[in-house]
């Protein structure tokens, strides 16, 4: 192929249900790109494809890791490029699909060229983070490089990881530079009309809760405490403390609802900050995105 499509689109915009439209059509092959869809166990919560949308199209860097890993990009970037590389090889196509910004760009990019981790640095930046808490050593980083703060996201295991290497070396992460790509890649990206994605973020949000998401986020809690220092990396995905705490009694229905459809609005709008700033593209509509991603998979398909 002369470049792999990427098809990406802020949460509950409705990427999937594209992906397995394409898939059906032209017999696609989907690399997930999503920071949580790789742990086994969190399948309501990631809003995960069923068992019977995998059977008719094949899905890959899904349920590749235990809850009790810590499941980082450059394993990704390896596994996914490994997957990519054997759909091609078996003549299939391949369609990169996901919202986890860190995750496309190092595909896109290639990963940073950072140093290894110091523990100890990095057992000192913890113990600052919970002393001193996450806007404060943000400020830190925004004091000397905004866009690099701007780049974290508020990921409390990426700001430690920014600061453990700046102490060290006088540079982020992000100013290392990067190994080249293995692949090039088309991207194809969208979005909804603000009021419309909030409606769907909503309306997915009370389905989620309905099939059981407190009852998997209880299971998740057995597995992997969530008060645990330092925060494991599977609690950082969105709702689960919500669903959580609706579980135990702490929250009603209602209340938990509201604060996850909150905070998912939230992380959609830093979605299509990345999109725009870090992956260069202008999100269209949902329809045009379709029809260029149809024809391009077309033209594909017939070399």
């Amino acid at each position: 192929m002369p470049a792999v499509p990427l098809l990406t689109a802020p949460t509950a915009a409705g990427k999937s249900a594209l992906a397995l439209a394409v898939g059906r059509q032209f017999g696609v092959e989907v690399i997930a790109a999503d920071a949580f869809t790789v742990y086994r166990g969190l399948d309501i919560g990631t809003a995960k494809p069923t068992p019977a949308e995998r059977a008719e199209v094949p899905h890959h860097l899904l349920d590749v890791a235990e809850v009790t890993e810590d499941y980082d990009v450059a394993r990704y970037t390896r596994e996914a490029e490994r997957a990519i590389a054997a759909v091609l090889a078996r003549g299939r196509l391949p369609l990169v699909v996901g919202g986890t910004g860190f995750y496309l760009s190092a595909l896109v990019r290639g990963l940073p060229l950072t140093p290894p981790a110091d523990p100890l640095v990095r057992a000192e930046v913890e113990a600052e983070l919970k002393a001193r808490g996450l806007d404060a050593l943000l400020a830190e980083v925004a004091a000397v490089n905004p866009t690099e703060a701007a780049r974290l996201e508020r990921n409390p295991r990426r700001v430690v990881r920014a600061l453990e290497v700046y102490r060290r070396t006088g540079r982020f992460p992000g100013e290392f530079g990067y190994s080249p790509p293995a692949f090039r890649y088309r991207l194809f990206a969208f979005t909804r009309p603000w009021p419309e994605l909030e409606a769907r973020v909503a309306a997915r949000t009370r389905a989620m809760l309905a099939q059981g998401w407190p009852a998997e986020a209880a299971w998740l809690a057995r597995q992997v405490p969530p008060d645990r220092e330092p925060r494991p990396t599977v609690w950082q995905a969105l709702g689960y403390h919500e669903a959580l705490a609706l579980h135990a009694g702490l929250l009603d229905p209602q209340e938990a609802a509201q604060r996850i459809t909150l905070a998912t609005r939230q992380y959609a709008k830093r979605q299509l900050t990345w999109i725009r700033t870090q992956l260069g593209s202008v999100p269209a509509s949902p329809a045009e995105t379709a029809a260029a991603l149809t024809a391009f998979l077309q033209e594909a398909s017939s070399t």
